[in-house]
């Protein structure tokens, strides 16, 4: 099965604060980070692939190290498919790479992206990027995206998969905070999302 997440930014202490941009509410940030992975691992097998759009981890000032980094994504479960962030670094890739290992399955752990994944689900077709792409005009084209953390994006083909994505509550299931999205709630926040638009230019 393929899930879907953005910006954890792992180790960003700024966002514990009353921010506009992103506030996450944790005494410290080793509670934010441990509450991410317990979500994560919960939902996810070793088996499943991830789709990690971007900005895994941040620390202004003091940048955690590659092997920090290293030292969570080794702590999730499943196969992940790495696009890169602002916040990513290409020496972040390359140690990745050069720690990959090989899961009981036969596939890597890590796959890295530049710029983006496209993949079919449900008669769609998911393009997955670090930053929201303005596409059109689209037939069943959904650009799933993250950069923007609690902001959204006025179209419906634009869903912010992100940890502090606002799309997050159009979801009937009340997730843990931090939890990768699977196809079938990219679409109902993707419907909802159209919905609540529509109602709007209604008015």
């Amino acid at each position: 099965m393929n899930y879907f997440i953005s910006d954890t930014h792992f180790y960003h202490y700024q966002l514990l604060e009353p921010n506009d941009f992103a506030p996450r509410h944790f005494d410290n940030v080793e509670m934010m980070n441990q509450a991410m992975i317990d979500a994560w691992n919960q939902r996810v097998h070793e088996t499943d692939t991830v789709y990690h759009l971007g900005d895994i981890s941040m620390r202004p000032q003091d940048y955690p190290t590659d092997e920090e980094t290293f030292d969570i994504l080794k702590q999730l479960k499943g196969h992940m498919v790495l696009i890169k962030g602002n916040h990513d670094y290409r020496s972040l890739f390359k140690f990745l790479d050069k720690h990959n290992q090989i899961m009981e399955d036969g596939l890597p752990r890590f796959k890295f992206e530049d710029v983006g994944a496209l993949l079919k689900f449900d008669h769609n077709q998911f393009y997955c990027t670090h930053y929201p792409m303005f596409l059109g005009k689209v037939d069943q084209i959904i650009n799933l995206h993250g950069h923007i953390h609690h902001y959204s994006m006025p179209t419906a083909e634009n869903i912010n998969v992100g940890v502090d994505a606002p799309e997050r509550d159009y979801l009937s299931e009340n997730l843990p905070w931090g939890s990768p999205l699977r196809g079938e709630e990219i679409i109902e926040m993707y419907e909802k999302k159209k919905q609540d638009l529509a109602r709007l230019q209604r008015k």
